[in-house]
Formats: structure tokens, sequence, C-alpha cells
């Protein structure tokens, strides 16, 4: 169905009523906001640029100072902020920061401005991206997870007709696609030492059956499908199927491997797929095909991790409720729909919009079945911590200096000793 205006009216109508803005009047002197983004993945910067001029037009007394950095780099960029005297007013945070950032204080609760109206026509899990222990620390922006993208063309080629469901299929017809030749590494990953590899072997570990912790928060990812997902990858290397630079590569590399013809199958992010089916952007366009991330058979149908990000106001902000004002544009449905060819809405309605639908049905079909199988990267203040050890344990696997057993076993014995 489509979203009528009416619906969009008392939308917006119960978010400015819920934000408690102090009027139209205290903005009559120029407000200048500093705001914090992601220079990759999702949105463009062309994308958030045209979104806020559209607010300053709107508010003419706001400006909004815009900075875009790698995603590496975004959280360390939050908490070094937290005690300078020129911070940031809105900042985008990824899903697994909220209870490190309550722990220190360094987000607003904005608990009070969330009414159940606003609750109810948005995803249930895009809600997770942004709270922690009963309270909400911003909006939700951007629901993501990681799809296979495949070369249809290749796969033809290949004398293989239907995209793989499983991870073992998979792998069958990568070899099969390498055996003849088509391309000499048929897979390739986000796998550098960085939250990236994380996230493509949280994927592996939720299709596995796996857990990062147990019940009472101890590692438990040495173990089950733990470690059946991280010897998964390693075998991958070690029979070439996957591209060894892939142990280098972040999302943005994926992406031009694939786009220039130069692997069959990719692990990627929502924003991949218009940009790869793109004459301008890629040489593969028009063979590019996408679907949920495989499962394993008598486990999983599909795989998926939340990726999500949220955008939020640090505490030591002294621009709060403006701050609030221009997240509530970013985050508006309206706008959502104008901008969802890198990165879908999230609220529900948009998904039975023809409009947004219209160009990248594969895309929404995938996406009902990845969106509703996200698996959640743990929740605890010292994840930073656990995530660096985590990495590091994974490298040496890939690299071949441990064996997966010996890499995930050390990891584990060195995060048990974390808060």
């Amino acid at each position: 169905m489509t979203i009528g205006k009416k619906f969009l009216t008392t939308v917006a109508g119960t978010l400015l009523a819920s934000s408690s803005l102090i009027g139209s009047a205290a903005f009559a002197e120029q407000t200048q906001l500093n705001a914090l983004f992601m220079a990759q993945a999702a949105y463009s910067e062309q994308d958030i640029e045209q979104m806020t001029d559209a607010f300053e037009k709107a508010n003419p007394g706001i400006e909004v100072k815009m900075e875009f950095v790698p995603y590496e780099s975004l959280h360390d960029k939050i908490v070094l902020s937290h005690s300078a005297s020129d911070g940031y007013d809105v900042v985008l945070f990824d899903v697994i920061w909220p209870a490190e950032f309550a722990r220190f204080g360094l987000l607003s609760d904005v608990s009070d401005k969330i009414n159940s109206t606003t609750k109810d026509h948005i995803l249930e899990g895009a809600w997770t991206t942004v709270e922690y222990d009963g309270k909400y620390y911003g909006m939700p922006w951007i629901v993501d997870t990681k799809y296979l993208f495949y070369n249809e063309k290749m796969l033809n080629e290949a004398g293989i007709s239907k995209a793989p469901v499983t991870w073992a299929e998979l792998a069958e017809q990568a070899k099969i696609i390498k055996d003849k030749g088509i391309v000499e590494y048929p897979l390739v990953w986000s796998w550098s030492q960085s939250e990236a590899v994380i996230c493509d072997y949280a994927t592996l570990l939720s299709a596995m059956g796996g857990e990062f912790l147990d019940k009472d928060k101890g590692p438990a990812f040495q173990k089950g499908g733990g470690l059946a997902a991280l010897e998964y990858m390693v075998d991958s290397i070690k029979l070439g199927l996957t591209n060894p630079n892939s142990r280098e590569y972040s999302e943005e590399d994926v992406r031009r491997t694939f786009s220039s013809g130069q692997a069959a199958f990719a692990v990627n992010w929502t924003y991949m797929y218009n940009l790869a089916n793109d004459p301008k952007e890629s040489a593969v366009a028009g063979h590019v095909r996408i679907s949920p991330a495989p499962g394993v058979a008598n486990i999983s149908q599909a795989s998926a991790v939340n990726g999500s990000m949220g955008l939020g106001i640090p505490s030591n902000s002294k621009n709060k409720d403006v701050a609030w004002k221009y997240i509530q544009h970013l985050t508006s449905q309206p706008v959502q729909e104008d901008f969802a060819k890198l990165s879908l809405p999230i609220w529900k309605e948009s998904y039975d919009n023809p409009a947004i639908a219209q160009g990248q049905e594969e895309l929404l079909k995938a996406a009902k079945v990845g969106l509703a199988a996200m698996y959640p990267r743990p929740t605890k203040a010292s994840y930073q911590e656990m995530s660096s050890v985590l990495q590091v344990a994974i490298q040496k696997a890939l690299l071949e200096d441990q064996s997966p057993s010996e890499a995930l076993d050390a990891a584990a014995a060195t995060i048990s000793d974390l808060e």
C-alpha cells in the first residue's frame, strides 16, 4: 500500500509533540550544529548533504556543519569529543556502542522524546540499535545487514541455475566456477583486522548455530558454531576460493573487486546493490543479483548480522533541542523514502510502498528475510575490547599463524578477564 498524506502528517505531528521543542522563535538567532557521520556504506555523503540542505532551508536559523570520517574513526571521535568545548551535537553510532556510551554517560537519554506512536511504526529490530537497559539513546537511522551478492552471468557460464541457499552450496559453486576458469577467486569478503571481519564472522556464526557468549556472559565462540565459522573462513582461503586479499579488505574494497568482475560472490551491506548495478560504478551492472546470506542445513534458513546504526545527541551538547529537531528530520519517513536506494527505511509502512520497491524489488525481498534474521553482536560495555581481541585471533587463523581452535581458545581466555 502507499502511504497517505494523512498518515505522514499524523506521524510528523506526534514526533514534534514528543520532542518538547521550545518553539520556532528560539531558533531565530543563528545556531550551528556540529554533526558527525560515516564516510562509507549506507547513505552517501551527497545524500546526507541533500537531506541537510532541505533541513536548513526549512529552518533558516540553523546551520549544520557536517564531518565525515571512516567507520574505524567514528567511535574514537565520539569518545574524544566528550571533553572538548566544541564537541558534536549529533553523532552517528553503531548498534554495538550504546552499552559503553551509557556506562560512561556519553549520549543523552532521549526516552521521553519518543512516544508509542513513533515506536509502533518503526521496525522492531531497528529499536535495538539505540536501546540499552530499557532506555533510548537516539533514533534508529540505518537499518542494515549483510547479504549475498552474486554475478548471475558467471553462475550461468558455470552451469549453475540458482544461487546457493547454504554455505556448503556456496563453497561447492565457488569451486565449480574456479575449476572452469571463470574467475580465479570466486569469493571476496571484508576481513581486515577491524569490525568488518567481526560482522562477516558473526554472519557465519549465526548460520552455524553458534553464540558469542554463554548464558553467564562468558565466551562461547571458541566452540560449536563459532569454531565452525572460522574453520569455514580459513578453509575457503586454503582451497583458493576466497581472494586472499580479503584479509586486508574493507567493504568498499569488496564492492570494487566484485564490481570490476573479479569475483562471483560477495558478502556486503545493502548499499552495494544499487551501486554494483550502476553502469557508471560497475563493470558487471545488469548481472548483479542479491539474496539473503545462506543458512546451514538443519540449523538455519538464512543468516544475518545486525549492522544497524542510530543518531544520538552527545550529553555535552549545548544545542540538544535543535539537535533533536535535526535528527527528527533525517529519520522521518518522507526523507528516508526519498533516499532509499543506498539504505532502506526504518519505517514499517515503507516496505509496502511501490515507489520504494521500484527497481529494487529483489533487494526488498531479500531484506524481509535478512532483517528478520539479524543476529546481534554482544551487548556489553567492554565490547570494543572484546572485538579487538577477537579480530586479532581471526586474523592469526586466516594467516595460518594459528589453527582456528588455538586462536579462538586464546581469545576466549583473554576475553574472560574483561568486565
